[in-house]
C-alpha cells in the first residue's frame, strides 16, 4: 500500500495547482450561471416568488453575476489584492447560499434535500477560498 500512495503522490503532486483553480472555476461559472439565469431585470420571479423589491430583485442577480466573475479573476492576481478579493468575494457568496438557504430553502436544513444539493457545494467551497484566499 506504501508503494502505491508513494506513487500517487509523486504522479499527481505536480497537478495540485489545478485543485484550487478547477474549484475556483466551477464556483464562478455556477454562481455566474445562477446569477444569469434571473435575468431579464428586474427579476420576476425575485419579485413574485419572494416579493423582494425591483431594486432588489435588479441588484441581487448583478452580484451574482460580478461574485462569478471575480472569483475567477482574483484567481490570477498573485498579490495581496488578488488575495483579499479571493476572500471578500468568497464571504460574498458564503453570505448570499446562507441567505438562499433561509429565505429560499427553508426546508431543506439539516435533511437529506441540503445535502443532494448543489448549494451546499456552493456554499462549502466559498468557505474554502474565505479561508484559504490565494493561498
Amino acid at each position: 500500500m506504501y508503494k502505491i500512495d508513494n506513487y500517487l503522490e509523486r504522479f499527481f503532486s505536480k497537478y495540485k495547482f489545478i485543485s484550487c483553480w478547477v474549484l475556483r472555476i466551477l464556483l464562478g461559472i455556477s454562481f455566474f450561471i445562477h446569477g444569469y439565469q434571473k435575468f431579464p431585470l428586474p427579476s420576476k420571479n425575485l419579485i413574485e416568488w419572494f416579493n423582494f423589491s425591483p431594486f432588489l430583485a435588479t441588484t441581487i442577480p448583478i452580484i451574482e453575476i460580478l461574485a462569478g466573475l471575480f472569483i475567477i479573476f482574483s484567481g490570477f492576481l498573485n498579490n495581496s489584492l488578488g488575495n483579499i478579493l479571493t476572500r471578500l468575494t468568497a464571504l460574498i457568496i458564503a453570505i448570499f447560499m446562507v441567505f438562499a438557504f433561509s429565505i429560499a430553502h427553508i426546508d431543506w436544513f439539516i435533511n437529506t434535500k441540503l445535502f443532494t444539493s448543489e448549494q451546499i457545494f456552493l456554499l462549502g467551497t466559498s468557505i474554502y477560498f474565505l479561508i484559504r484566499g490565494n493561498k
